[in-house]
């Protein structure tokens, strides 16, 4: 076990895997990669810097995956960091109400990603 800060992603986009895995390196971070809700809410328990959810892959549920991390007192201070299409107004919305901190267009998120990692580094 390495004595960096984790982050953890859930999502199913090699793309973003990708761009994570990258970033995350530069940072001097290390990700951990999920799919499913049922493994996010376990790598939860591990404490990471954050937790980026691709609020378009539904088959992780990510509106009742966030709201199932802000419920769990061991999991609600953590960091969630959604992204989603620019086009997808209602869904970001729904995520901020569910609880997500923060939810950017994933073109934003995938410009600014190594910079934004780079403060849960710090």
């Amino acid at each position: 076990m390495s004595g960096k800060k984790k982050i953890l992603a859930v999502l199913n986009d090699l793309m973003f895997t990708v761009k994570i895995q990258e970033a995350a390196k530069r940072a001097g971070l290390e990700p951990v990669f999920v799919k499913s809700q049922q493994r996010a809410l376990e790598e939860a328990k591990e404490k990471p810097a954050v937790i980026i959810l691709d609020l378009n892959y539904a088959e992780a549920a990510p509106l009742e995956t966030i709201e199932k991390l802000k419920a769990d007192q061991e999991s609600s201070r953590i960091s969630l960091l959604g992204y989603v299409s620019h086009v997808q107004t209602d869904l970001k919305h729904a995520a901020q109400e569910k609880g997500c901190d923060s939810v950017m267009a994933r073109s934003a998120f995938s410009q600014n990603l190594p910079r934004i990692l780079s403060r849960y580094a710090a």
